[in-house]
């Protein structure tokens, strides 16, 4: 069970939070309650997030992995635009390293696919900074199973972040394809931007376990699959708190169903 870090961001995932020491102290209890895995991109903020994570835990604990994302441009806060030209990467990659503090990023993943430029071009900056050392691992986001098999072709592909929760299951044939290939699957929007909270069988299996909804739609994504590796992100250490736990929540078969 992983950490999503966008939240600790500005509104809309835009410039910077309103108390910095407050984001802080969201992202160190994060590491110490258990999530030795953080996610971030260069697009959350733009930047922000990742001067936050180094901000509030370099130098890192050695168990940490830090994942990050290139590929989308935020010129104002309701644009996520599609830039996925190698000379744009290529800066991405050393902006991401130089926000980090660190010499290589443990894990690189292309945020998404520039309808402008063929994937195997976007993905040949990150093959290049891997064999420079730069990189350890390459990953990619917002793809279906034709696009996964082009990329792989081209490197390495150790990771998929698809949207995918209990009422989003569109992702259902990566998923699946990410379990044959043991390839790691991230669902982004794990608890369905809150819509999963309301829904009248979450709550109804929440109250039986005695649990959070949120705990339960987590606690469903681990067990629906040996790859999952979800990242619920917050910036309330009361909800920190409750994600952290779902994964210690005794779901049953009859839960799951």
């Amino acid at each position: 069970l992983g950490f999503g870090a966008m939240r600790v961001c500005g509104p809309s995932v835009f410039g910077p939070p309103k108390d910095r020491k407050h984001a802080h102290a969201v992202l160190r209890p994060a590491y110490e309650l258990g999530a030795n895995f953080f996610h971030t991109a260069d697009s959350y903020g733009p930047h922000v997030d990742e001067e936050l994570i180094a901000e509030a835990l370099h130098p890192y604990p050695r168990d940490l992995v830090i994942a990050t994302k290139g590929g989308l441009v935020r010129p104002r806060a309701s644009a996520w635009d599609e830039d996925g030209r190698p000379e744009h990467l290529r800066k991405a990659i050393e902006g991401s390293l130089k926000r980090l503090k660190v010499e290589r990023i443990d894990l690189y993943q292309l945020h998404a696919i520039d309808p402008k430029v063929p994937l195997e071009d976007s993905l040949g900056p990150l093959v290049d900074a891997q064999r420079a050392g730069k990189i350890r691992h390459i990953g990619v986001s917002n793809f279906n199973v034709a696009e996964l098999e082009r990329a792989r072709k081209v490197a390495k592909i150790v990771s998929v972040q698809n949207e995918y929760n209990l009422d989003n299951r569109s992702s259902e044939d990566v998923l699946k394809h990410c379990e044959k290939l043991g390839t790691a699957f991230l669902p982004w929007y794990p608890l369905g931007a809150g819509g999963v909270l309301r829904t009248d069988k979450v709550r109804k299996v929440a109250k039986g376990l005695n649990a959070t909804p949120a705990q339960v739609a987590i606690a469903w994504l681990l067990a629906h699959s040996p790859v999952m590796l979800p990242i619920p992100g917050t910036n309330s250490l009361e909800h920190l708190a409750q994600n952290m736990a779902a994964h210690q929540l005794k779901i049953t078969t009859r839960d799951l169903e």
